[in-house]
């Protein structure tokens, strides 16, 4: 699943190409949805809120479409976002992928294998996002709110492993399983150590600091270590049976428990990350 780092860089993306245009054809291919009509509505912006995407509209001249209104979508797994140019299309194998279409004046949006699309009044948005807690990219909160609202959240729940915690998006958004993993590798912490037993505000604070420079003008991504060699991104996440970058013992995983949210996968390193 995508982490809250790269939901935010393609909103930016699909902001930056789509922004201002008006929608002159809409296709929303899900049932519940199918009869929509945005056409007419005017695109005003495409922001992230954690792992979810809000595409907001307002009504123009001709909308069928009264109010604003907000498409709502999250990727989960498998879906995609794709801008094509003018006069672009669709190879026709990806056409039974095609989920959302949203035609403007100039590109062309469409969602592939998107499994949650709805729309929703944007006053109204809270119904959809309103569970997340604070988005640690959001510019809605100073870092230091971020923080704080986090820390308290976590802290509800003190005998709850740290990673399974940092996991839930109701606590903090946009930390996804790579991000858990390598926090609690820079901490020093077992992903296993109950809640109470960890320096929250230290933790939080590293998470804002990481996906802040993921987002930014560095072009390195999710690169943990400093180091964009192929195999040296990360400290622990994905290199299972690999000695760690920092004291040269075996990195472990453990693999996912299927359905169990508290049991993802994890990988950690037995002597940086004792207990």
């Amino acid at each position: 699943m995508p982490e809250g780092d790269t939901v935010f860089l393609l909103a930016r993306r699909l902001h930056a190409r789509l922004a201002g245009r008006p929608v002159h054809r809409s296709d929303l291919r899900v049932p519940r949805f199918a009869t929509a009509d945005l056409s007419g509505t005017h695109l005003v912006e495409v922001v992230s809120r954690g792992k979810h995407l809000l595409t907001r509209l307002v009504p123009g001249d001709g909308a069928v479409v009264t109010e604003p209104t907000t498409l709502h979508t999250h990727l989960r797994m498998d879906g995609e976002w794709t801008v094509l140019g003018p006069g672009k299309r669709l190879p026709a194998r990806l056409q039974p992928d095609v989920r959302v279409v949203l035609e403007t004046d100039g590109p062309t949006a469409v969602a592939l294998r998107m499994p949650v699309v709805e729309l929703v009044p944007t006053a109204l948005e809270h119904t959809v996002v309103g569970h997340l807690g604070p988005d640690l990219l959001g510019a809605d909160l100073t870092v230091d709110e971020r923080v704080e609202r986090s820390v308290a959240n976590l802290a509800l729940r003190p005998e709850r492993r740290i990673k399974a915690a940092l996991l839930d998006q109701r606590n903090l958004a946009g930390i996804g399983n790579l991000w858990a993993d390598e926090l609690c590798f820079l901490r020093g912490r077992s992903p296993w150590a109950p809640v109470g037993d960890v320096d929250l505000p230290p933790l939080v604070r590293l998470a804002v600091k990481m996906l802040t420079f993921s987002v930014g003008p560095s072009r390195a991504p999710q690169v943990t270590t400093g180091d964009t060699r192929p195999g040296r991104q990360h400290w622990v996440s994905g290199r299972a049976g690999k000695p760690c970058l920092r004291c040269g013992t075996t990195v472990l995983v453990e693999a996912e428990v299927p359905g169990d949210p508290e049991r993802r996968r994890t990988w950690w390193c037995p002597h940086c990350q004792p207990g």
